[in-house]
């Protein structure tokens, strides 16, 4: 079994993340009608840790959209916060269709991600059962809140339990490699496919990650390694088209990645760049594994054909971080996703226990354990 290793006192483990990503802060004392987001601007990093206080909904629109928060487990937590932030400022008579207008607009900022619709609805949802009846405004704004601190806390809880499972893998490797940012900086917990490193760390195990760079935007050299060294983990940063080559080498024995959908058959789209290192992997008969809650599934979709692909602006191509690298007027084409199709995918790791082999009838028996 993949998660043989998970050990008696591992219950009693207890592992902070380097940072707090987002939190709900109070103006005074009606928490849901005086309160704001707060979130860790990830665009400023490694070289400054700034705050951003969301007050209005387009704030929270905004910084979903602009990836001062990323990850599709952040970025469900901070849509349920969001959902708190804009019942604060719709009339009382409009109550509920203000409320819905909100999670549409919210589920605008970026398509790919089904955490950010999944915890948007599940707010909604909640107001509309506490509204049913002749309840209070003020009495349906704080249900939506404690709505969203439930996310928050599941969120917390479904990386420590992804992590046991994953652990186990990484105590079996010297050498890991990861795409993008799946950790405590994608979620209000330790991480999805960095839970089972923080976990292994903190048993003793000594091993490295490399750190894809993840062009064009970085989210590998800038946010997954400064994470990991700010752990204490051993990580090692590389260009995207040196994996083939550290592959060779024989300097890794399992790659591991998050996701933003998975479809039904267990098809996964990620970040850009992850279906290549699929391919690289099954090259090098290295084992290919997906982290993720069971939040992330979306069983209405058969296979990954029909997830939604967002495009990014062409200037994040023709210019990198503010400096033009592409000639002026060139056209380009940006997927900020790809999807990684379930024959290539060795395990999926999710808070309800492990999906191997990645098949829809596997998928549901797992995903639907609770």
């Amino acid at each position: 079994m993949l998660d043989e290793l998970i050990m008696p006192n591992d219950a009693k483990m207890e592992i902070r993340p380097p940072v707090k990503v987002l939190e709900w802060v109070c103006d005074g004392p009606d928490e849901a009608g005086r309160g704001f987001l707060r979130l860790l601007d990830q665009t400023r990093l490694p070289n400054e840790t700034v705050f951003i206080d969301c007050r209005d909904t387009m704030m929270v629109w905004d910084a979903i959209k602009r990836l001062v928060v990323r990850g599709a487990p952040a970025i469900g937590v901070a849509a349920g916060y969001g959902m708190v932030v804009a019942a604060q400022y719709i009339p009382d008579g409009d109550f509920l269709t203000g409320v819905e207008a909100a999670a549409e607009y919210l589920e605008s900022s970026r398509p790919t991600a089904v955490n950010l619709s999944w915890a948007a609805r599940r707010v909604l949802e909640r107001a509309r059962r506490a509204g049913a009846g002749k309840t209070p405004v003020a009495e349906i704004r704080r249900a939506m809140l404690n709505e969203a601190r439930a996310i928050d806390a599941e969120d917390q809880a479904m990386c420590m339990s992804i992590g046991l499972h994953a652990a186990g893998l990484i105590q079996k490797c010297t050498g890991v490699l990861t795409h993008c940012n799946a950790g405590a900086l994608a979620t209000a917990g330790i991480g999805t496919a960095t839970a089972g490193m923080y976990v292994a760390h903190a048993r003793g195990h000594k091993f490295r990650v490399y750190c894809n760079e993840t062009r064009p935007l970085l989210q590998g050299s800038r946010l997954t390694a400064w994470e990991l060294a700010k752990a204490g983990i051993d990580a090692w940063v590389i260009c995207d088209n040196m994996a083939a080559q550290v592959m060779r080498e024989g300097r890794i024995q399992m790659v591991i990645t998050g996701a933003d959908r998975i479809a039904a058959n267990g098809d996964a789209a990620n970040k850009i760049g992850t279906y290549g290192v699929a391919i690289l992997a099954a090259r090098h008969k290295i084992p290919f594994y997906v982290a993720a809650p069971y939040s992330t599934f979306d069983l209405n979709l058969p296979d990954g054909s029909g997830i939604p692909i967002e495009e990014r602006g062409s200037e994040e191509i023709t210019h990198g971080f503010g400096r033009r690298t592409a000639p002026e007027g060139i056209k380009t084409y940006s997927p900020a996703f790809d999807v990684t199709p379930a024959e290539l995918i060795t395990a999926i790791i999710t808070d309800r226990g492990i999906i191997q082999p990645v098949t829809t009838a596997n998928v549901r028996k797992v995903v639907a354990a609770k």
